[in-house]
């Protein structure tokens, strides 16, 4: 039993974070500490951003428990992850959607790649790949997505990523210093809900 990684799961349940059992076994089962720098193993359970090189982090645990609620991904479902960094939020994914589902991890900066793609390799994901991404914002050739989560803020809502969005799915993308929780309900109506107060890392940085 990893008893600081169990603190970790019991602090975020308490304080209402993680709520789902379905991602509290993601978290259980995808170790933070296997997608972080060697010299910061030590510090892989503490509740705040790490460095990843390049500019990047490998975001909050509580940010991303929180996200991950909000977007509410299911077993069997297509999902798309915008900025995948070391690969923690993909393999996440890939946990809840089992291997009847796809997770597919887009990133710009080529030793981010690779990165994420030796720590996602740790794992026996088949359902799961990462990518580099291209010029057009998300991943295209494999839409449309029933989910997307993006960690990186966009200034606007990208349009590229609404319409690689299923009818009936949800985004989860910050936008300046909130979240927003984005339902495409049919192509003309997208209904935004939003939950302020965070930080990310610009998103221009990976188109």
């Amino acid at each position: 039993m990893n008893v600081a990684l169990e603190q970790l799961i019991s602090d975020l349940i308490k304080d209402e974070a993680l709520r789902t059992p379905e991602i509290i076994d993601a978290f259980r089962s995808v170790d933070r500490k296997m997608f972080v720098l060697p010299e910061h193993q030590l510090e892989a359970y503490g509740d705040y951003p790490l460095p990843i090189g390049y500019g990047q982090t490998i975001s909050q645990p509580t940010t991303v428990a929180m996200m991950l609620e909000w977007l509410r991904p299911e077993a069997g479902q297509k999902i798309l992850d915008v900025g995948s960094g070391s690969g923690w939020t993909t393999a996440l994914l890939a946990r809840i959607v089992g291997t009847k589902g796809k997770a597919i991890g887009v990133e710009i900066i080529p030793e981010l790649v690779s990165f994420g793609q030796k720590n996602l390799a740790k794992f026996n994901f088949p359902q799961a790949k990462i990518i580099q991404a291209g010029k057009i914002l998300g991943h295209s050739p494999e839409a449309p997505y029933d989910r997307i989560l993006v960690s990186a803020a966009s200034q606007k809502l990208p349009q590229e990523l609404v319409d690689q969005l299923a009818i009936g799915g949800t985004m989860i993308i910050p936008i300046g210093n909130s979240i927003f929780r984005i339902r495409k309900k049919s192509e003309t109506n997208i209904s935004r809900e939003e939950f302020p107060g965070f930080v990310f890392v610009p998103l221009v940085a990976l188109q």
